[in-house]
């Protein structure tokens, strides 16, 4: 296959990826040409590799979930100098873990995400003193279940906890 940006690959891999049920990540980069394009770039499954020491947080100094398997599925997009587009160089398609359900894709990293109306949803909870996991709740009784939300109680709690870091010190202001 070809692509004529970069991003149009990469956007390609995540979508078959979140169909097939895994999530990815940006791998290193090899070379940049002389006129700045990248002329080798890897998508690989978020499982890939393995981590020798589990790393502890620095804020919290909770450890964290050793999630590397040694995957080996990967994509390489490599750059077609000829006619200035990206090229499939590689792509191997066998996982060594376990992929996502149909029905739990919706927990993968890359579907979850806040949208405005949930934002704004939070920060309207927060004004009347309700926590984010209550708010995570309640949300999810508005829109039928957990299956149909589009983003975790983590995410919740990570955004709730950014807005009180943005006002702390300034609330009398605003």
């Amino acid at each position: 296959m070809k692509f004529d940006t970069l991003q149009q690959g990469i956007t390609f891999y995540e979508n078959y990826a979140r169909i097939s049920g895994f999530d990815t990540r940006l791998y290193s980069t090899k070379k940049r040409k002389s006129n700045g394009k990248i002329s080798l770039k890897y998508c690989v499954c978020n499982k890939e590799g393995f981590r020798e020491t589990p790393r502890i947080h620095v804020e919290c100094k909770k450890k964290r979930l050793i999630t590397r398997m040694g995957c080996k599925a990967r994509l390489t997009l490599q750059l077609n100098n000829d006619q200035d587009n990206y090229v499939i160089f590689l792509f191997h398609e066998g996982h060594t873990h376990a992929l996502t359900t149909p029905n739990s894709t919706h927990h993968t990293k890359q579907s979850r995400n806040l949208t405005l109306a949930h934002k704004k949803y939070i920060m309207d909870n927060s004004r009347a003193n309700i926590r984010a996991t209550k708010s995570y709740r309640l949300m999810k009784d508005h829109v039928g279940g957990y299956q149909n939300m589009a983003a975790s109680v983590i995410d919740f709690k990570i955004f709730h906890r950014d807005i009180r870091k943005h006002i702390r010190g300034k609330d009398t202001q605003m």
